[in-house]
């Protein structure tokens, strides 16, 4: 059971109600929690609050699954999605995920290959598997593939099931 926490859609409350938020999915049953990260202060190089906020939210959720919405469609340059990719991997992400679907451009090729490296990197360097999932704008099964193929290229085989690797696909 997946929920959605920490103030979905746009993360903006105080982290005190991200975290009561956090716990109150948990207690109601959810095995994984989706949080998404302040795009403003990430944005404003404030990159220790990214973390520290994402490292709350994983410690809250104890040995459950956390996914880490980037919301890339604000990052603005793939210089920033890995960035917040690697702040995410580093500060307990289980998961990192592209977006919310609710702003565009949500998951394209480009962002996700950069999200995908980043993992690559951080299980070269740790052997520590992180999953990822592209979402928004995934929307037939032809363009599913050509994801599934860069996650095989990039990632290897492993990651080819829904344990470490899912499309986010709601429309």
């Amino acid at each position: 059971i997946a929920s959605v926490a920490t103030s979905f859609p746009a993360g903006l409350n105080s982290m005190k109600a991200r975290i009561a938020d956090t716990k109150l999915a948990l207690e109601s049953g959810a095995d994984e929690i989706d949080m998404v990260i302040s795009r403003g202060k990430f944005l404003e190089g404030e990159y220790n609050y990214t973390f520290d906020e994402i490292a709350a939210i994983k410690q809250a959720c104890g040995k459950k699954r956390l996914k880490v919405i980037l919301e890339t469609g604000e990052l603005g340059t793939y210089d920033h999605v890995r960035k917040a990719s690697d702040i995410a991997i580093y500060a307990g992400a289980d998961f990192i995920k592209t977006s919310t679907g609710k702003i565009s451009p949500a998951a394209t090729m480009p962002i996700t290959l950069v999200m995908l490296q980043a993992i690559r990197d951080y299980y070269y360097k740790t052997g520590i598997m992180i999953g990822m999932k592209p979402a928004g704008g995934i929307s037939n099964a032809k363009l599913a593939i050509h994801y599934l193929v860069m996650v095989r290229e990039t990632l290897g085989e492993a990651w080819l099931n829904n344990h470490w690797f899912r499309f986010g696909a709601s429309s």
